[in-house]
């Protein structure tokens, strides 16, 4: 079954058939599937949202699946938690790429859609934890009080990529700020230019006007016809 462009069948049998030993390749596994079915589509908080819940519900469904000794369903939950999160690092580093380039042509941090990327980033860690919520409620009481541990942590410490998030955006915050000083500086520098050209130029006509009245003044008188 394919949702979200990810294979969930695939997804929901990596974790059914995960040993106790196995949890790494398990959140390798899930890095690269959320990975994948990001970069298959726009980068926006409602298919990021669709990706997380469709990863966590498959996670879910196949770690109640998991019989094999010694497998902690909590801990499997939990890489799959780790792996998503390395995805939306990668997420977020295409965000901040993309903002330096728009950047660096010039354009305004202040314009319409670069102002939504921002406020995108500084929701991407709500985002990613409402959508385990989301799909821990959609699995039942028994998968919700197995997630609960789990998004009772990432509420308490948070997620790496929601802070390289948030950093981004602030990062981002505070080059529209200096932008806007440096605007308002070279303004003003203009101005000031301007005002000592113009008081230069009143200088020089006085001074023409001070030579024409000089000259007028020693001029020899015409004589009576």
């Amino acid at each position: 079954m394919m949702k979200s462009g990810i294979d969930q069948d695939a997804l929901i049998q990596m974790f059914a058939t995960a040993t106790a030993s196995g949890t790494e390749q398990v959140r390798k596994g899930v890095t690269q599937a959320t990975l994948a079915a990001l970069q298959g589509r726009e980068l926006s908080l409602k298919n990021i949202r669709s990706v997380l819940k469709t990863v966590a519900q498959s996670a879910s469904a196949g770690a109640a699946m998991n019989k094999l000794p010694g497998v902690d369903v909590e801990d499997l939950l939990d890489k799959a938690v780790v792996g998503m999160d390395e995805a939306l690092l990668k997420a977020v580093d295409a965000n901040r790429v993309a903002l330096q380039q728009f950047v660096n042509q010039g354009a305004d941090l202040r314009e319409k859609h670069l102002k939504k990327a921002l406020t995108d980033l500084e929701a991407m860690e709500d985002n990613f934890i409402g959508s385990l919520k989301k799909a821990a409620e959609a699995a039942g009481a028994q998968a919700s009080t197995q997630w609960a541990p789990i998004l009772e942590k990432l509420q308490a410490g948070g997620t790496l990529s929601g802070a390289k998030a948030a950093t981004t955006a602030e990062q981002f915050v505070g080059q529209m700020q200096t932008a806007l000083r440096d605007t308002r500086a070279a303004s003003m520098k203009a101005a000031q230019t301007m005002a000592e050209s113009y008081t230069a130029l009143v200088s020089g006509v006085l001074i023409g006007m001070s030579d024409a009245l000089t000259q007028g003044g020693t001029a020899k008188p015409r004589g009576k016809k």
